[in-house]
């Protein structure tokens, strides 16, 4: 059976979930406590199957994956039915393209580990930090909703009417802006798209509040 190692609150692995349902594949979830006693995911047992110490972490069989994008397109290539990336070469480029503005532009700066660093290391204040915070998701936000005015001005979701890997990156990042708060009027086509995916009992599954080790 395939094992994901998840914390309920990282974006990297509810991505994962989310691919996961969508396909409908059978898996358990591993939790890892990104907050108790350090950080479960710095334990020398933890290491030894991700060097990195990060979430999420996928068991296939004999192979260990990590690296949510990674993760995502192995489980595109290994098991194609219900798709994450369209057919046509230029559509599977752009849903790629916004999946990284997400998972490579946004998401880096916004983590745990750079939030704790701001705050422990660098004694920002916690006003300071929400800023940061906000800067680096609107100034994502802008650039992805100016995207989807260029490549898709029509349908349900980031690329018309199926779900791709841009969507995956998308609402778990839009749940983090809802989380703190952020202010989201400027993007009403993010929160169309987030409207509709989490109709889906794939996304909905996926969501932080119904993860078994969810606080």
């Amino acid at each position: 059976m395939i094992k994901l190692y998840s914390y309920w609150r990282s974006s990297a692995a509810y991505r994962v979930r989310i691919a996961l349902n969508l396909k409908k594949l059978e898996h358990e979830i591993v939790p890892v406590n990104m907050l108790k006693d350090g950080g479960e995911q710095h334990s020398e047992a933890y290491k030894t199957i991700n060097p990195q110490g990060l979430v999420p972490t996928l068991q296939d069989g004999k192979s260990t994956i990590t690296q949510s994008l990674a993760i995502l397109e192995y489980l595109e290539e290994k098991y194609p039915r219900i798709a994450l990336l369209p057919a046509d070469l230029e559509q599977k480029a752009k849903a790629r393209q916004l999946a990284q503005i997400i998972a490579c532009d946004i998401h880096p700066l916004d983590n745990l580990r750079v939030l704790k660093y701001l705050k422990n290391e660098l004694a920002v204040s916690d006003v300071a930090k929400d800023d940061w915070y906000a800067h680096w998701i609107r100034l994502g936000f802008a650039a992805f909703e100016s995207a989807l005015d260029k490549n898709s001005p029509t349908g349900g979701f980031c690329l018309g009417d199926a779900v791709s890997i841009a969507d995956l990156c998308l609402i778990p990042q839009m749940y983090n802006a809802h989380r703190f708060n952020i202010n989201l009027d400027n993007f009403p086509r993010l929160c169309e798209i987030e409207k509709n995916c989490l109709q889906l009992q794939a996304f909905a599954r996926a969501s932080p509040e119904q993860q078994i080790d969810a606080i």
